[in-house]
């Protein structure tokens, strides 16, 4: 072969190797553009324990996937669970990202936290519906309900449990988390019903949404103020007023305790006379417009046909807002609010344990 073949033939070769690696750079750019774009069919969502709480894997989670599925039959539902760790949650929060997820309904476990992530998110076009908890950050949309208007009706439900002892009650508070947004309204609202119609808040403790932690702090109240220095309890929520209740059984005191969230077992306690009141906050349609608002920014359509109001958070304005209104159960009017809801069957309810107070409160 002459030398001006063998130009000839390494022209061409060269030649076809940069069209090959044109042609897979090409393919590989096409399959990361493609990564990097999801496929507009799928919303994430992290919700943030599963330890206090028995709502998220039995109402919240089912709900979403439901309402979402019937919104959009080839959507799906990609769940993760933190476990009470702001850290895991934050991993699934990016992981989501990284697996091309254009929409994220997040119930953050630190709300205080996220404001970097949002961030970060919105600039690569990932949109954040904050769930129950206002995450910080430009999140697209907020569904919830009036949590201080809850704290009110936890309030007023504990002062009429006092009845005409009311003004003469020194009160124990266990709050919630003090990194959770809601948290702090709750407490606002509580606060503003009773200052002025109890004697006083005698102790008042965060109790960490941790039903250990709750029972320390009473344990802790009952040491400082005696079997009679404290005529009521407010517990920001069922599964600490549970092990507040226990702690209170053991040391011989019944008083008015309170919580929120309608779980089954405070609904339980509520018939057999141990807790005086839960709050119950709907959880279907709280799921619903969550899932709506969801499939409407993976459609690309206005969330304020859904999220009619707005509110602040502590990083942003004007996010749009969905917020929903809650109500006292007590034994009372168990029938016309959880079982009228289909949250419950009496069944449900009623279990073996239950039977006698069952009956005696009217429950078939």
């Amino acid at each position: 072969m002459n030398a001006m073949m063998r130009r000839a033939v390494i022209a061409t070769a060269a030649v076809s190797m940069a069209l090959s690696m044109a042609a897979c750079g090409k393919a590989g750019g096409d399959k990361k553009d493609s990564a990097a774009s999801g496929d507009n069919k799928s919303i994430g969502l992290l919700l943030p324990e599963n330890a206090s709480s028995t709502r998220y894997e039995s109402f919240d989670r089912p709900f979403i996937e439901a309402k979402v599925k019937a919104l959009c039959a080839d959507c799906k539902v990609l769940y993760n669970n933190a476990e009470g760790s702001a850290a895991k949650q934050k991993q699934q929060f990016d992981t989501l990202i990284a697996q091309g997820v254009k929409v994220i309904v997040l119930d953050a476990f630190d709300a205080t936290s996220t404001q970097g992530w949002v961030k970060e998110a919105a600039a690569k076009g990932v949109k954040v519906v904050a769930y129950d908890r206002l995450a910080t950050g430009p999140v697209a949309a907020y569904v919830s309900f009036d949590n201080e208007k809850v704290g009110e009706l936890q309030g007023q439900a504990l002062v009429d449990a006092l009845g005409d002892k009311a003004a003469d009650a020194n009160i124990v508070m266990i709050n919630g988390d003090d990194a959770d947004p809601n948290a702090g309204q709750f407490k606002a609202g509580a606060h503003k019903v009773l200052d002025g119609k109890v004697k006083k808040v005698v102790y008042e403790q965060s109790g960490e949404w941790k039903p250990t932690v709750a029972g320390q702090k009473i344990g802790a109240a009952i040491t400082q103020f005696g079997k009679d220095g404290f005529q009521a309890v407010y517990s920001a929520n069922d599964g600490m007023a549970g092990a507040i209740i226990t702690q209170l059984q053991g040391a011989g005191i019944k008083v008015p305790v309170g919580g929120q969230d309608a779980g089954l077992d405070a609904v339980q306690r509520i018939v057999n006379g141990d807790q005086a009141y839960t709050i119950y906050k709907a959880y279907k349609p709280l799921a619903d417009n969550a899932a709506e608002l969801a499939v409407d920014l993976l459609q690309g359509k206005d969330v304020k046909s859904v999220a009619t109001a707005s509110i602040d958070s502590a990083t942003d304005k004007g996010i749009p807002a969905k917020l929903l209104d809650p109500k006292i159960v007590t034994k009372a009017n168990i029938t016309d609010t959880v079982i009228a809801d289909g949250l419950y069957k009496a069944a449900d309810i009623c279990t073996a344990d239950y039977a006698a107070a069952c009956a005696s409160a009217g429950l078939k």
